[in-house]
């Protein structure tokens, strides 16, 4: 009988006791080799970037601005009384929403004396 340890028994074996040998890797990679794959991936990060930049859908003609015209905020008006004035029998929620686009607003709160673009009329 023979003494058997643990690592001889989860060690890979060619069937007659003895441990495989694993061959080793003739691909190594020197400082020049590295170099070309890391340039060969910041290649390939640019032509997807150009790709996706081809489909952009800028022009080079200006477009027509939307008429606006300029509004104070008084003392105790809010976004939607602004809207309500602006927009008459129209839809006073579209109104809020192309006011707050317009000025790049983030929240419906208004400050007196703050300045706002509206569509004219």
């Amino acid at each position: 009988m023979s003494t058997m340890t643990i690592d001889q028994m989860l060690s890979p074996s060619l069937g007659h006791g003895k441990p495989a040998v694993r061959p080793r890797s003739t691909v190594r990679l020197t400082r020049r080799g590295r170099a070309v794959v890391v340039l060969v991936a910041l290649l390939a990060v640019l032509a997807v970037g150009l790709v996706v930049a081809s489909s952009s859908v800028a022009t080079g003609e200006g477009g027509t601005a939307e008429p606006t015209r300029v509004v104070q905020v008084s003392p105790g008006d809010t976004l939607w009384d602004i809207a309500a004035a602006i927009a008459g029998d129209g839809d006073v929620r579209a109104m809020v929403a192309q006011i707050s686009k317009l000025n790049a607003l983030d929240s419906g709160m208004v400050a007196a004396g703050q300045r706002l673009l509206v569509p004219v009329d």
